[in-house]
């Protein structure tokens, strides 16, 4: 099959092939930042001290918290047909939100890196019965491997922004070569069908987003009923998954306000929790009083701004508060998903960039589930409105719960399209059991 790549896939799997022994090094450098879990390092050599378990195995890989998440209302849908589950990412929070939010029959792997030597050890190990890579992390030498032992594999929740689809049109034999050896594509919306048609994805078929199908995340209600009690008769702003340029604003924003709601709490959680420490001291140098979640700290009355530098709370806050600002729309990064906080009650405020999930803040804008604020100033002007007025809020939630009932069913459709494969599945079981 080699002979049959581009070149551009037979330099990437020679370099990838050579930089293994690098290995250590890159793994030593993402140790010091972080980046990986000390005891789990083996893994992304391709080893695991896990034992495959008997029987199909279906095999979900997503890059991060984001599409771990998505997939969570698939795999439960999955394990109710008592398949298991091998689900790899590739970051520590996405494996911390892994063993909070999943059931421990999940087996979660590291994805290795996307060497031949690695990812054969892999597939050696786990045999997949079925591959369903998410959204468009797509790892060459994995794919190609993968369909290279006939894996049947299938692209899920496929996204492909307005900015990867002119970079990855100039580069139209690579993508192809990828996309080519999923058997079935299936997409979050027409434009993005189309985007994969025309770079080479065969049998696109479009399904809707699995994010909106995603289910309220939950809440510890000893935490909840204690944090309602520390903030009981304040008005409180969430800021979900902010990103580095936003906290800033968020915290001049408070400044702003805090003269017409003397009492006000902006509760800021971080997209990266390791960032805790630095919004603090931002929080403190601006003049304002933090508290730092990471730290078991708690808000009191003196309290401004807390810092929920934690993983896998978002379901406490969300329950806090009616307000929500969504973060990753302010600066470059494109938004993050509101689903989860309108599920929970949520009056949505955004920023202008929020190309990941376009069609859905397009039609909470349009229906007044949403705000957009697009500067400083309008970030106050709506949140103030939204704090002054129950009414607005009110009105807010109940577009947005309209929004999601409206664009919802990709969990149906999507399982829908996997039924050919899944039944092939269920005779290999019987044929294991008979």
């Amino acid at each position: 099959m080699a002979n049959a790549l581009p070149m551009t896939l037979r330099m990437y799997r020679r370099l990838a092939s050579g930089l293994v022994p690098l290995a250590p090094a890159l793994i030593k450098r993402r140790l010091k930042q972080g980046k990986e879990d000390p005891a789990r390092v083996g893994e992304r050599r391709g080893l695991s001290r896990d034992v495959r378990p008997h029987g199909p195995l279906v095999w979900i890989h997503g890059a991060s918290v984001g599409e771990v998440l998505a997939a969570a209302a698939l795999i439960e849908r999955l394990r109710d047909l008592n398949l298991r589950i091998l689900l790899t990412s590739g970051t520590v929070t996405s494996a911390a939100v892994v063993a909070k939010r999943f059931p421990p029959d999940v087996i979660h792997q590291y994805v290795p890196y996307d060497s031949p030597r690695y990812v054969a050890r892999f597939l050696d190990h786990w045999k997949p019965s079925l591959a369903l890579f998410i959204e468009s992390d797509l790892w060459p030498n994995l794919i190609l491997a993968g369909a290279a032992r006939r894996v049947p594999m299938v692209l899920i929740n496929g996204r492909m922004s307005p900015r990867s689809f002119p970079r990855w049109r100039r580069m139209y034999g690579t993508i192809s070569a990828l996309l080519s050896r999923f058997d079935i594509c299936l997409a979050q919306s027409n434009t993005d069908a189309e985007r994969f048609a025309a770079l080479g994805g065969r049998d696109v078929v479009t399904t809707g987003n699995l994010k909106l199908d995603v289910t309220a995340p939950p809440a510890d209600p000893a935490k909840l009923e204690r944090l309602m009690a520390m903030t009981r008769g304040r008005p409180i702003v969430v800021a979900a998954s902010t990103h580095p340029g936003e906290d800033e604003m968020l915290v001049a924003a408070h400044r702003s306000l805090v003269g017409i709601f003397p009492q006000l709490l902006t509760v800021i959680v971080p997209r990266h929790p390791e960032r805790g420490s630095s919004i603090s001291g931002m929080i403190t140098a601006s003049g304002l009083k933090p508290a730092l979640r990471s730290r078991e700290q708690l808000p009191t009355a003196a309290t401004d701004v807390y810092v929920a530098d934690t993983m896998g709370e978002l379901g406490l806050f969300y329950r806090l508060s009616p307000i929500v600002f969504m973060g990753g729309s302010l600066i470059r990064h494109g938004g993050q998903n509101p689903i989860e906080a309108i599920k929970l009650g949520a009056a949505i405020v955004h920023g202008p960039n929020v190309f990941n999930f376009a069609e859905v803040y397009a039609a909470l804008d349009h229906s007044g589930g949403a705000r957009l604020a697009e500067t400083q100033e309008a970030l106050v002007k709506q949140l103030g409105q939204l704090l002054a007025d129950p009414a607005v809020r009110d009105k807010m939630q109940q577009a947005g719960h309209g929004v999601v009932a409206q664009l919802g069913g990709a969990l149906d459709r999507t399982m829908t399209a996997l039924e050919p494969y899944l039944m092939q599945l269920r005779i290999e079981m019987g044929a294991a059991n008979a």
